[in-house]
């Protein structure tokens, strides 16, 4: 039996696509890592739900209840079929106190979801809609991406970037045509290839140049 398997038979459970596995505001005492299938990560804002992150295999959420005793930040829900350990508070100490390895990826981990945050509240001070789509795709190129022969494959949707960045559906749908008529990216089943990162690159700092001085 391989680790990964020992760890299911214990700590594992199976579930399907649609499963709320809690939500906003409620109290939390387990945390969750995800083997195989993925679960979106959202948050309200107002009227509006918000795409925090889809998390894949190696990911794992719902800590931050158990480390500050508070009430979940955000709701998660499966997106596709999941097979997740379940980490009760008792068992999540035991292994941190235990095992330096997962201490350190837990600190990495936070470090890194900080970073996003911030990434994101940048995002949404951007008032230019291309600026915003971009960034938002960066980022979630550097949570979800992965590498193709075509480039990098970002499974999102018009959709759930237009959650992300704070824009209507159409408004991001104009602004992917835009940059896949330049020939930067391309709409695929499921997501989108970004063909020539250091072009959306040049192009995202041309923008924010012209944020910078004022200009329309």
């Amino acid at each position: 039996m391989s680790k990964d398997e020992a760890l299911f038979s214990r700590f594992g459970k199976v579930f399907e696509t649609g499963t709320r596995l809690f939500e906003e505001g409620a109290p939390g005492g387990e945390m969750y890592v995800v083997q195989t299938g993925k679960v979106s990560i959202t948050k309200t804002v107002g009227d509006t739900t918000k795409i925090l992150a889809v998390l894949g295999p190696g990911e794992f959420f719902g800590e931050m209840s158990i480390l500050n005793q508070k009430p979940r930040t955000a709701t998660a829900t499966v997106v596709e079929d999941a097979k997740l350990l379940v980490i009760d508070a008792q068992t999540f100490e035991a292994m941190v106190v235990g095992n330096t390895e997962i201490a350190l990826r837990l600190i990495k981990r936070l470090s890194k979801r900080l970073d996003s945050a911030d990434t994101l509240i940048g995002i949404l001070m951007h008032r230019d809609p291309r600026a915003r789509v971009i960034l938002g795709l960066s980022r979630q190129a550097e949570i979800t991406g992965e590498k193709t022969d075509n480039g990098i494959f970002v499974p999102t949707s018009p959709g759930e970037l237009a959650h992300q960045v704070g824009l209507d559906v159409q408004a991001v749908k104009e602004v992917l045509d835009t940059l896949a008529r330049s020939g930067m990216l391309k709409a695929t089943e499921g997501g989108v290839v970004v063909h020539d990162v250091p072009k959306l690159r040049e192009f995202l700092e041309f923008l924010e140049m012209k944020q910078r001085f004022g200009e329309s």
